[in-house]
């Protein structure tokens, strides 16, 4: 009896784990059926490509093998991943997705994912990385979110999202990276996130953030990224910003930021990007700033700083490639030591009071873009132009609205071979345009207008045929426009309206068929309109022959202008009828043909030009009556004073009414009539008076 007593216990626990190791294998089947269930589920409201989830069936019964599905490699095999970026996926996201509990990242980025984030992905505690990004997601973030104690990585960025930032959130004990970008958040930023434990990367730009920088409290948060750009943040910043000292990159552009930079910024010893453009911020930039030799890109642009740069500034960046001080009050000279920043690749000082003249960048090899215009520089004797010509990577030279004086040298011919633009316009550069100009091959943008230069264009400029925007206008340019030209056949727009250029128009301009402004107004042009240019159908903005004296007809070709907008070929000489083609140029928006000797009737076809806001027709000798309807019924919109044989059925003042004109013409005709009729019988009776009176004086003599 005492042997049964003791092992029936010991029977009972061996049939308690023969049962549980019995169903063991159906938990764990449950477990892999709830997996594979829920993400059907999640299928179910999608549509994308097709095959993108056709391995996602009920045929299909290890989920594992399903595409953008990692499992765990120990059993029981669970859902631990899935990945569906960039597929063309579209549709919501079923809150079925929080179902694999096991779930460690969820990367749907890429796709046209749509409505809002499920709250139910806060209980899978597991979930370490999840990206949402570059979908269309609306709604809020939902606060929930925070209940992912596992979480390290969350990428929302470039959705729709709105309302405030989860407080939450920001205070999630594993959180590192942290991207909300380019979404319309809204609201203040968390106090939570900038005296973090864990937080590394913070960006959050492009969205409608307000509100002022939080102060940091903590002793050194290891924030690394913080980039708060484009967004309303307003007020200060604060020095306390100095107490990341694991910082490595800082923007805070396009925000209303106001005050003094920090000191403390500078003491930032890993700080390599710091960019506070676009802001009103004032002051004078902190030395410490121009001490940081970690610093990589410096951009402060946009403000209201005032100073001087300081001489040294080349030695103590001297391993900066993009210095950006461009549109401040800065003064002064420019640091003969700043070429010695040998890194230099983006130099950007335009637009402050910078004075004295251009130093020798030629010992900046890696230099591309070098833009100080609207200063106060002068060029001495251009030999900051020679020694640019070591830089062999420059694309960019713009000294554009400051004081250069004298002659370009020939040695501008010697610049980069990948020189794209140079802009030396609004200056007081006279001279000719050197020959080897012809030498920058790459050039895409030529501007020298606003200038004084003199002599002829030359004709090394068709060598150009990179170029896009040549603008030579307001000089003092003479002789003839070269044929030349016509070898810039991408050439979008050519300027060389007012000054001295003489001679016809080459018929060649017609083989720039991507012009879309040509202006060539201001001259002394003569002979005929080539019929060439009216055959250039891309011109859309522009073509202004204006005060020349060109003469001839308008050519019949005019109607291939059917994307242009203005149309002026004012004071000139010519003659001839409006061609009928004009008709066909249907979103014509400006005409003005007025001081020439053109004649005929005003055709009707103006009143169907629906687009046309401006027309001018004044003084010409164009006659009969001023056409009804469209344009001219808005009669400040039209001009057609001093065409002395127009008349109108509308009192218009200045000129007659056409009813006036015909009684008036026919009194003038019955008048001749009557003179036609009474004249003759008047002389004929006379005649034959006369003739009895020489008889009867005859008869009496006798």
């Amino acid at each position: 009896m005492a042997s049964s007593v003791v092992l029936f216990p010991g029977i009972v626990w061996f049939l308690c784990l023969f049962c549980f190791l019995c169903s063991l294998p159906l938990a764990i089947c449950n477990e892999t059926e709830n997996d594979r269930q829920a993400l059907l589920c999640f299928k179910s409201r999608l549509s994308g490509p097709a095959g993108v989830l056709a391995s996602w069936s009920n045929t299909s019964l290890d989920v594992c093998d399903w595409h953008g599905i990692t499992c765990s490699t120990v059993s029981p095999r669970r859902v631990i991943e899935l990945d569906l970026n960039s597929e063309g996926i579209s549709g919501p996201i079923s809150p079925c997705i929080a179902n694999p509990t096991s779930l460690e990242r969820l990367q749907l980025s890429n796709n046209n994912f749509n409505g809002g984030i499920p709250s139910k992905l806060g209980l899978l505690s597991r979930l370490r990385e999840l990206n949402l990004s570059k979908n269309t997601l609306e709604g809020n973030i939902p606060p929930s979110l925070d209940s992912s104690r596992s979480l390290t990585y969350v990428n929302l960025g470039m959705n729709a999202l709105t309302g405030v930032i989860p407080e939450s959130l920001a205070n999630s004990p594993s959180l590192q990276v942290l991207l909300l970008m380019s979404n319309r958040l809204s609201g203040k930023l968390p106090k939570a996130l900038f005296n973090t434990s864990s937080l590394l990367d913070i960006f959050l730009q492009k969205n409608n953030l307000v509100g002022s920088i939080p102060v940091v409290t903590a002793t050194s948060p290891p924030i690394q990224y913080l980039d708060l750009s484009y967004n309303h943040i307003s007020g200060k910043i604060p020095s306390s910003l100095g107490n990341l000292s694991s910082l490595i990159d800082l923007r805070l552009t396009e925000n209303n930021l106001v005050g003094h930079i920090p000191d403390s910024l500078g003491h930032i010893s890993t700080l390599e990007i710091l960019t506070l453009t676009a802001n009103n911020l004032s002051g004078a930039v902190p030395p410490s700033l121009f001490n940081m030799s970690s610093l990589t890109f410096l951009g402060v642009a946009n403000n209201s700083l005032v100073g001087r740069l300081p001489s040294n500034i080349g030695y103590t960046l001297p391993n900066i490639p993009d210095l950006i001080l461009s549109s401040n009050k800065f003064d002064g000279p420019i640091p003969a030591s700043l070429p010695k920043a040998y890194n230099l690749r983006q130099l950007y000082l335009y637009n402050n009071s910078l004075t004295g003249f251009i130093p020798f960048f030629g010992s900046l090899p890696n230099l591309e873009e070098l833009d100080l215009s609207y200063n106060k520089l002068e060029a001495g004797d251009w030999e900051f132009v020679s020694s640019l010509a070591n830089c062999t990577r420059l694309t960019m030279l713009m000294l554009v609205g400051n004081n250069l004086q004298g002659e370009m040298p020939s040695s501008i011919g010697n610049l980069s071979d990948s020189l794209e633009w140079l802009w030396l316009r609004e200056n007081q550069i006279s001279g000719p345009i050197p020959p080897e100009i012809g030498n920058l091959k790459s050039l895409r943008r030529l501007y020298m207008d606003y200038n004084l230069i003199t002599g002829n264009i030359p004709a090394t400029i068709g060598n150009l045929h990179s170029l896009v925007h040549l603008p030579f206008a307001r000089n003092r340019l003479s002789g003839q426009i070269p044929d030349t030209i016509g070898n810039l056949v991408q050439l979008n727009s050519l300027k060389l309206d007012g000054n001295n250029i003489s001679g016809r128009i080459p018929a060649d301009i017609g083989h720039c068929n991507q012009l879309q402004i040509l202006n060539l107004a201001h001259n002394s042009l003569d002979g005929n309109i080539p019929s060439e240019i009216f055959k250039i159908s891309s011109l859309s903005e522009e073509l202004d022959l204006s005060h020349n004296y060109l003469s001839g007809g308008v050519p019949v070709e005019v109607g291939n202008l059917i994307n242009v907008n203005k149309i002026s070929i004012s004071d000139n000489r010519l003659s001839g009828n409006i061609p009928s083609t004009l008709g066909q140029c249907v979103v014509l928006e400006y005409l003005d043909i007025s001081h020439n000797n053109l004649s005929g009737k005003i055709p009707q076809f103006l009143t169907s030009l629906s687009s046309l806001k401006n027309l001018n027709l004044s003084f010409n000798n164009f006659d009969g009556a001023v056409p009804g309807g469209g344009i001219f019924n808005n009669t400040a919109a039209v001009s057609v004073e001093g065409n002395h044989d127009l008349c109108t059925s509308i009192p218009t003042g200045g000129i007659p009414l056409c009813s006036t004109q015909v009684d008036r013409k026919g009194q003038q005709n019955a008048s001749a009539l009557v003179l036609r009729i009474v004249m003759p019988a008047v002389s004929a009776v006379l005649l034959i008076l006369s003739c009895i009176a020489t008889i009867y004086w005859r008869k009496r003599m006798q």
